[in-house]
């Protein structure tokens, strides 16, 4: 079987976020809010992490926002580099949406847990940079007569949750939050997504700069469409939460069918119906 070629230049990337870190905090503020997030999440948790790996371009960062040094802070290679059976928490920090192979970026993180072990992983999600990806695609149309993969495609919220149980996770949970960002102008925003190490890196996309009046005019639309009343653009940002446990003997199990205790007419105190009764009437 052939193997399918990956999406994604993993070299540009990192060379990409090597110039971001130029940027310093400026491009860490979505990571901020996020690890924030996933901190209020894990305090929800009647549990304690005691070994936890934190994985992505800014783990640093979200070892701090989680408040416990103990954590260690991992790159997001292909590869990653952690030992099986061996931590009680995996957090996936705003990377795996650039993952050739976010399956198996999963079964990676289940397998270094230890059972009942706890990953959380965050990602943009496809509603990200809609207004955006509206803009360049109608200008693009205009002046250069069809589209080119200017964004990378972000997958919905529907096809990611089912990762989760192909990686082997148990008691599977899929949720988003949609933040809004505004901007001065949209040139604003791509200077940010600049500063994030969040620019195309597509192997697919066209390799020469977009011409300047194809740039101008889908900022134009991008105004034209989006802009608030005070003038200012929103960018939204879609963060998709996925949360699984490592296989647990002590986890909750779904009923096998036929195999409840009770009736349901019982429960309710009503006479028990049939199917046929039902047709009569």
């Amino acid at each position: 079987m052939q193997t399918p070629p990956d999406l994604f230049d993993r070299g540009l990337l990192s060379m990409r976020r090597v110039r971001a870190a130029g940027f310093g905090a400026e491009g860490e503020f979505l990571h901020v809010e996020i690890a924030d997030q996933v901190s209020e999440r894990l305090q929800e948790v009647n549990k304690s992490f005691q070994s936890a790996a934190i994985i992505g371009p800014k783990a640093e960062l979200w070892v701090e926002a989680l408040g416990n040094p103990a954590f260690r802070a991992y790159v997001d290679g292909e590869v990653l580099d952690l030992q099986e059976s061996s931590l009680d928490l995996v957090v996936h920090g705003l990377a795996l949406h650039w993952a050739n192979d976010p399956v198996g970026q999963l079964v990676q993180m289940r397998r270094a847990l230890k059972p009942d072990g706890l990953m959380i992983a965050a990602m943009f999600g496809g509603q990200t940079l809609n207004e955006l990806r509206t803009a360049l695609a109608e200008a693009e149309t205009e002046f250069e007569g069809g589209l080119s993969p200017r964004i990378a495609p972000m997958g919905e919220i529907r096809d990611l949750g089912g990762l989760i149980q192909r990686a082997g996770l148990a008691l599977p949970v899929a949720d988003s939050v949609n933040l809004t960002v505004t901007y001065e102008t949209p040139l604003h925003l791509m200077q940010d997504l600049r500063a994030m190490g969040e620019t195309n890196v597509m192997h697919a996309r066209r390799k020469t700069p977009m011409r300047r009046k194809t740039l101008m005019r889908a900022m134009d639309i991008y105004t034209e469409y989006f802009a608030e009343p005070d003038g200012r653009v929103p960018a939204t940002f879609e963060i998709v939460f996925l949360t699984g446990w490592a296989p647990s003997e002590t986890q909750q199990k779904s009923l096998r069918p036929g195999s409840a205790k009770a009736r349901l007419a019982d429960a309710l105190q009503v006479p028990e119906r049939s199917a046929g009764d039902k047709a009569k009437n």
